[in-house]
């Protein structure tokens, strides 16, 4: 086989094939076989039609024909491995030669997976800033504690409403005179002083009483999620149907007692700070080192074709829609919510995905270079951790990833993880207390489950390594990075 490689544009290449005559002969010989298996011809037993009497029945040409493309997607693979590609685009071939007793030639056209060059990806610093918690910050949440147990009373006749009021309301949007969709509502719930709405709506409502009509005018944020009325003026014509009184729970030791298994109020502020606290060092851990992995991706230097970019966001939207879906609501009902249409929605992705294609991308480069593999143990265990998160067999887990074709992704998930967890623990400074839950929870030693011993199809190492080596293929193209979900908004004139 001879191959030349041509470089089309900056990132598409073209190669060309040339199959030796002889092999392509092999190929119609061993074509003819296969088929004469299959057909039947009156006088003859299967498979023992002679070729000449094949060919009249089905005709030279298919024969040609489907020798060609057995030839061809043999020839593809081997020609891909012996240059050490990988197409990011599905090949596009066209055949130049397939005539008997001739070369068969065939020119492959595709985008090749990028060549990165790693910067420094050890020692990296990233400073960990641990937000302190106040006293201000832990009565907040006592208050919010408060608020979730009290009680609603209705509001007497001619109250007006409140900060800290429950109502409900009508309302209807426009801008510039004309309605906009999501912009109007009927028995609306709303708590006053929740900021839910945007801008000061909750607060041109105090004072208002039930029955009464008010037009509150706000201006929505220039970042606002839907573009058609980031940034606009609009006015609400409002109604109030209800009004509520929040009565607050008395912050005392019996309250204490009641919500909690603590004592006194003093035990209770005690255990929100600390709880408190510790959030604020994992998030304060979880920001060092996404950090540090972001430095090791501005380190790097790749030449990112533009379509790796735009597959990742198809990926992003479709992830979108499936999640939409569970919901009840779809992509389109969304786009037309938020007042997008696709090429807005794609546009709003591009940077999330484009980020998450370089990491991937750097990822799988530091795991070649360390020789960071994945090894049966590691696949038993992400088993048994996802058989005991969904309830359900390790053995019914794995026919159904291997039956969705999954399974790559799950190696390729723990690749990533091994590998950022490599990084993460090679950056200036770390000790190995330092490493963050998600990580904690990888190195940890797990015993095997009932489940897990349910696995009669164990990959072999030698699966685990063509797994691990297709794992590669899949990891700048399945989602492992979990998106964040749309917000639940029945109104647009929430935040986002």
């Amino acid at each position: 086989m001879k191959i030349t490689q041509k470089k089309i544009d900056d990132y598409q290449i073209e190669l060309t094939v040339e199959v030796e005559a002889a092999e392509f002969s092999k190929a119609i010989k061993q074509t003819i076989k296969t088929l004469g298996e299959r057909i039947s011809v009156s006088g003859f037993r299967k498979g023992k039609i002679p070729p000449k009497i094949i060919e009249a029945h089905i005709g030279k040409e298919t024969i040609i024909n489907e020798a060609s493309n057995t030839l061809l997607q043999n020839s593809t693979r081997e020609a891909l491995s012996r240059l050490s590609l990988r197409p990011v685009t599905d090949p596009k071939a066209d055949v130049v030669t397939n005539e008997e007793g001739r070369e068969f030639v065939f020119k492959l056209t595709f985008t090749p997976y990028p060549q990165a060059k790693l910067g420094e990806y050890k020692n990296l610093e990233a400073e960990k800033v641990v937000e302190p918690v106040t006293d201000e910050d832990v009565d907040k949440q006592i208050n919010a504690m408060r608020n979730h147990h009290a009680n609603l009373i209705d509001a007497a006749a001619g109250d007006t409403i409140v900060d800290g009021d429950f109502i409900t309301l009508d309302y209807t949007g426009t801008i510039d005179g004309e309605k906009f969709a999501g912009g109007e509502a009927k028995d609306a719930p709303l708590d006053i002083g929740s900021h839910k709405f945007i801008g000061d709506f909750e607060e041109q409502l105090i004072g208002a009483k039930v029955g009464e009509e008010r037009t509150v005018k706000v201006t929505f944020p220039d970042e606002y999620h839907a573009k058609n009325l980031a940034g606009k003026d609009a006015e609400f014509a409002c109604k109030i149907n209800s009004i509520k009184h929040k009565e607050l729970p008395e912050l005392n030791d019996e309250f204490v007692k009641k919500i909690t298994t603590f004592q006194t109020v003093d035990e209770y502020k005690v255990s929100i700070r600390k709880s408190m606290e510790a959030n604020a060092e994992r998030r304060a851990v979880e920001a060092q080192q996404q950090a540090i992995i972001d430095k090791a991706v501005d380190n790097m230097e790749v030449d990112l074709p533009p379509v790796m970019i735009e597959n990742r966001i198809t990926q992003i939207i479709n992830e979108l829609d499936a999640r939409l879906k569970t919901q009840g609501m779809d992509i389109q009902k969304y786009m037309a919510f938020s007042g997008m249409d696709m090429d807005k929605l794609r546009e709003n992705y591009r940077e999330q995905a484009k980020k998450d294609v370089l990491t991937e991308i750097m990822l799988e480069r530091v795991a070649t270079v360390e020789k960071i593999s994945v090894s049966e143990d590691d696949i038993n265990m992400e088993i048994g951790m996802l058989s005991r998160m969904y309830k359900t067999p390790a053995k019914q887990l794995v026919k159904y990833l291997r039956d969705n074709g999954q399974f790559e992704a799950i190696v390729a998930n723990i690749l990533r993880r091994k590998t950022m967890r490599f990084i993460i623990a090679n950056m200036a400074g770390a000790k190995p207390n330092d490493l963050a839950e998600d990580f904690k929870g990888l190195e940890a030693s797990v015993e095997k489950t009932d489940a897990e011993e349910e696995l009669t199809n164990k990959p072999s190492v030698q699966s685990v390594e063509d797994l691990q080596s297709r794992a590669k293929k899949v990891i700048a193209s399945r989602a492992i990075k979990k998106d964040a979900a749309p917000a639940e908004e029945t109104t647009e004139i929430k935040e986002n």
